[in-house]
């Protein structure tokens, strides 16, 4: 096999790459295989994803990857650098992300706590990746297995959406020119990020990856897994906020965080985890939303808004700063703008 762009790496130079996949380089592990730290002759960083023999990334999705990756550039969007296909061995070749997946600093033991403004930024880009694949990849893509162990990030700790192995071409016009809204397939996902109405249809959409985008957002507000305690976030969240608000829906790590935001974030990420696709908003909409958040997000003052903050001992208490705290209302499904607080849309910058 040989893809224009993608460099075809031999077995030899993947064990030279990882010192003979020594466990030393092991960097992460999945039901596809192992993932490796490498460095290539040239200098050159790279994860290694080797796939195992029965692995659950068999080899349509092997060769899917490379397919969709070595035309998709976008700066929220993981880089496939090339692959080895020799041997009987299948490995894929990306960029090196040394902060790993957000899932390994959402998790309890993390050293590192994400500040609420670095959730939205991380929040914004996976957004803005999607919105790529949607809107602007040339045909458009669905990823269908959007989690946050398949957003990765960079040393600036920029968001890149990865792994497409499950991902699907969205549907091309027929002959009278009509565009399908979805793509029939095999229900396929990962537990707790899978849009319900995909799950008893089968029909792919859009809107199937902002449900499980939803989820993410779930998990960066809450730092809790999609299944907890063998319940789903959506409904432990919203039982959450409603019995006690938003403070005792944050994860009570971030130190402090400007609540009237904190709760804009958490409807537009329950918006997007709405059972029906067509009370969910678009990506476009999502990234939007995001923009304005982040852009009203105060820098060294509150700006009259009310901060949450944790003392030491866990337990949750507030300051106002102002008590004209303006409340805003999540964007409507029909843009416009009057819809927000500034009266314009903010740009969505695509790259």
């Amino acid at each position: 096999m040989r893809v224009e762009g993608v460099r075809s790496f031999d077995y030899k130079e993947m064990a030279l790459a990882t010192n003979n996949f020594n466990q030393s380089a092991q960097i992460g592990e999945g039901g596809y295989g192992k993932v490796y730290k490498g460095r290539l002759p040239d200098g050159t960083v790279v994860a290694i994803k080797r796939a195992q023999e029965g692995s659950l990334q068999g080899e349509r999705e092997f060769f899917t990857e490379i397919e969709l990756l070595s035309r998709l550039h976008h700066r929220n969007l993981v880089s496939l650098i090339g692959y080895c296909d020799e041997e009987g061995e299948q490995m894929l070749v990306y960029e090196y992300m040394p902060n790993g997946t957000l899932r390994d600093h959402l998790s309890a033991h993390s050293k590192d706590v994400l500040s609420f403004s670095l959730r939205l930024k991380i929040a914004l880009g996976s957004a803005k990746g999607l919105l790529y694949l949607h809107t602007e990849a040339n045909p458009p893509i669905f990823h269908r297995d959007v989690k946050a162990s398949n957003i990765l990030l960079d040393s600036r700790y920029t968001a890149k959406v990865a792994d497409f192995g499950l991902s699907r071409l969205a549907p091309v016009p027929d002959i009278e020119g009509n565009v399908p809204g979805y793509v029939s397939t095999v229900v396929k996902g990962t537990p707790g990020y899978l849009d319900p109405e995909y799950f008893l249809t089968r029909n792919l959409t859009d809107k199937s990856d902002v449900y499980s985008l939803g989820v993410v957002f779930l998990e960066l507000l809450t730092a809790r897994p999609p299944i907890f305690h063998g319940e789903n976030i959506i409904r432990q969240v919203n039982m959450t906020y409603q019995s006690g608000g938003i403070s005792r829906v944050v994860d009570k790590r971030i130190e402090s965080y400007p609540s009237e935001y904190a709760e804009r974030f958490l409807t537009l990420a329950l918006k997007c985890c709405k059972d029906s696709p067509d009370e969910r908003p678009k990506m476009a909409e999502v990234a939007r939303e995001l923009e304005y958040i982040c852009s009203m997000l105060p820098d060294s003052d509150t700006k009259g808004a009310e901060y949450i903050k944790s003392d030491s001992s866990g337990t949750m208490f507030s300051s106002e700063a102002s008590s004209s705290i303006i409340k805003t209302p999540f964007i409507s499904g029909d843009v416009s703008g009057s819809d927000l607080v500034s009266g314009s849309i903010p740009t969505i910058k695509p790259r």
